[in-house]
């Protein structure tokens, strides 16, 4: 019977064949142990040379790092192992031999390792944040599904630059200028007055000359967003979201986590209600904090979210910014039009803002008067500004970044590894 490393628990008692990879292995005169791995996971395969063919016994011994193999054996239960199961090796058949696999068991450095990612992320860490990843992105169309959004698919190409575009990658789209997109917000604002709630899931680019470890060129963008929803209803979905995503990467990477390290408590105490606190009272604790240079109307940097949730156990809503300092579209408060109807999602550890989001200005009007102070591009988005002359509601809407939440999950420190090919400012190789 074939079948994979993940379906293994299903054939205890049984003999199966796998395909698989050598990761790494031990030996001594008489035994040989086999860390193999298929892609779904990682089984141990044992080899006694009393048990087998004398030609499947050299063939184990011989077998080079990453040389690819068909291993049939018994599974049985192995309660030493993470994984819970091993191989009672009977046959190995040597597809391909490997030979001089530069990424070794010792340590390497980063550089190196990112020249070869296409090989790096065959390893066992590798592999448990890129599982880790996969489940967020499932529990991210199983929990809109349920909630009754609207997949839509914005466009990657854009013909303007609603935002500005010191951070927009610009392109000849034939005879017009174009730009890679940096956010689909707005298109998905025109999705919600077709379809009510939508989510969109798709790849994002920023030009920002950084280096940090939460910054990638190119990433990618969970973006819902709200017919008939305020602020405070927005704030809701954000937290039973991403409380939703915790408690299913808990429950269904369990391994993966433990193969990170990762501190599971962390995680277990993820559930909603988060805390919130506005920009005023933010400003306030960071004097108290020591940081008393900061001044009202200033944005936060790295060290000032990290601050600002070490002093909470669970991400931390910073609501309430002032309008100068955050996008034309978000709706100024009624009750104090310096500040706007808005939140960032602040996650403890260092991992700083998982979730940008804002209840959007409904009216024209205002609008307008918004796109004209920031200097937009004249009849670019006029179709933008339209949504507000048809029928226009009241609507939010919030992004999260998936490398960030992947690393803040996985407990990894550099968002590089939560991404399979990872665009940084000085890498497009490989």
């Amino acid at each position: 019977m074939k079948t994979t490393i993940n379906q293994v628990k299903d054939y205890v008692g049984k003999d199966v064949t796998i395909g698989a990879w050598l990761a790494n292995k031990r030996s001594s005169g008489k035994i040989a142990f086999l860390q193999l791995r298929d892609g779904t996971g990682f089984i141990q395969g044992v080899v006694v040379k009393a048990e087998v063919a004398e030609e499947t016994f050299a063939t184990a011994k011989r077998l080079t790092q990453e040389s690819s193999v068909f291993v049939t054996g018994t599974i049985v239960e192995d309660t030493r192992s993470p994984f819970g199961f091993e191989m009672q090796v009977k046959e190995i058949t040597l597809i391909h031999e490997s030979v001089d696999f530069p990424i070794t068991p010792k340590e390497h450095g980063t550089e190196f390792l990112m020249d070869h990612r296409h090989l790096w992320l065959r390893s066992k860490r590798q592999h448990a944040v890129m599982q880790i990843r996969n489940e967020i992105i499932r529990a991210t169309y199983q929990f809109f599904n349920d909630e009754g959004f609207l997949k839509i698919d914005p466009p990657i190409l854009t013909g303007a630059a609603a935002e500005g575009t010191t951070e927009l990658f610009h392109t000849q789209y034939f005879d017009e200028e174009a730009y890679l997109s940096q956010s689909g917000q707005l298109y998905m604002e025109a999705a919600a007055m077709a379809f009510g709630k939508v989510f969109s899931f798709g790849p994002t680019f920023r030009a920002e000359k950084s280096k940090t470890r939460r910054h990638l060129i190119e990433f990618w963008m969970i973006e819902p967003e709200m017919a008939f929803v305020d602020h405070e209803e927005s704030l809701h979905v954000q937290e039973n979201y991403v409380s939703y995503l915790a408690q299913s990467v808990l429950s269904n990477c369990k391994l993966a986590l433990n193969t990170l390290g990762r501190d599971l408590t962390k995680l277990e105490n993820i559930k909603a209600p988060f805390p919130r606190i506005t920009y005023d009272e933010a400003i306030e604790l960071l004097k108290e904090k020591g940081f008393t240079d900061i001044e009202w109307g200033e944005d936060f940097g790295a060290p000032h979210e990290t601050a600002i949730a070490e002093t909470y156990d669970k991400p931390v809503f910073i609501t309430h910014y002032p309008k100068d300092i955050k996008a034309f579209y978000m709706k100024p408060d009624p009750a104090r039009p310096e500040v706007v109807l808005c939140a960032d999602l602040i996650a403890p550890e260092g991992y700083g803002e998982i979730i940008g989001g804002s209840q959007r200005i409904d009216d024209l009007a205002l609008l307008t008067e918004r796109y004209q102070e920031h200097q937009l591009s004249g009849d670019a988005y006029n179709w933008y500004l339209q949504l507000r002359q048809y029928g226009s509601v009241p609507h939010s809407g919030f992004g999260l970044g998936l490398e960030r939440t992947v690393a803040w999950f996985s407990g990894v420190e550099h968002v590089r590894e939560t991404i399979p090919f990872p665009r940084l400012l000085n890498r497009l190789y490989p």
